[in-house]
């Protein structure tokens, strides 16, 4: 319907933005119109966010969905991998930290320090410096359980948790995969500049019984591979080339 489009325009342009050169997140399902909702009753919040999913479910696209919608959308959105960078580095502060599971316990206590004082001492210098951040962290492990083995600080979980963001994988979102795949399909068919229809129902079969561990990332680079390789007019299962075990439940 006229109406569904319309919603279906809205999330994208709520969950998408032109910085953003990932995938997009599209969906109709239930797990998602939750996940649209929540972005939107937290617009005009300043609330630490915790963002947990599988790897692939579009954790950082989310973090940027908050930041667009936030009351600090003028001012810069800093993205870290925390798994990438030295512990020395970490004193220059940071917005989104991405896979934050991987912070060491060193590192913990250091942002830990940061948020309950809201300074931090820059590289090189002595004086603190007060700072002014809403925080957004993501991971794909379950943080609870690295807090009860003892290797996550549950003072700090406390502290980045306010509001816990959970990405559902692919294989729970029902019809958003072929949803998803005819996006991309229509967007790498105008970059690659072929005369595509689409897929046709067994591709479409292919494609939803497949489990997706890589969630929508697998999907996107299935479907651009797809679509340089194909030689028809429609994709069909056998230009999809996905591993042969993972299978959704019936």
């Amino acid at each position: 319907s006229r109406a569904e489009v319309r919603n279906l325009k809205k999330q994208v342009e709520i969950l998408s933005s032109p910085e953003d050169a990932g995938f997009e997140i599209i969906g109709e399902s239930e797990p998602m119109q939750a996940i649209f909702a929540t972005v939107d009753k937290l617009k005009n919040t300043d609330a630490n966010i915790l963002i947990l999913g599988e790897n692939g479910t579009g954790k950082d696209l989310v973090a940027r969905a908050l930041y667009h919608q936030s009351p600090r959308s003028e001012n810069l959105f800093v993205g870290i991998d925390v798994g990438s960078i030295p512990e020395q580095l970490f004193e220059s502060g940071t917005l989104f930290l991405d896979e934050i599971g991987n912070l060491s316990l060193s590192m913990q206590a250091k942002l830990l320090t940061a948020l309950e004082k809201r300074q931090i001492t820059r590289l090189g210098a002595t004086q603190p410096i007060p700072i002014d951040i809403r925080l957004i962290c993501a991971t794909n492990v379950n943080i609870h359980h690295l807090v009860a083995e003892g290797t996550f600080r549950q003072d700090l979980l406390y502290r980045i948790n306010t509001i816990e963001l959970h990405i559902p994988p692919l294989r729970e979102r029902g019809n958003d995969v072929i949803l998803l795949a005819e996006h991309f399909l229509s967007k790498y068919a105008r970059k690659y500049k072929k005369d595509l229809k689409g897929i046709n129902r067994d591709g479409k079969n292919k494609l939803h019984n497949y489990a997706w561990p890589g969630n929508v990332r697998e999907l996107q680079h299935a479907i651009e591979r797809a679509v340089i390789l194909s030689e028809s007019n429609w994709l069909r299962p056998e230009d999809f080339i996905l591993r042969s075990v993972p299978l959704r439940d019936k």
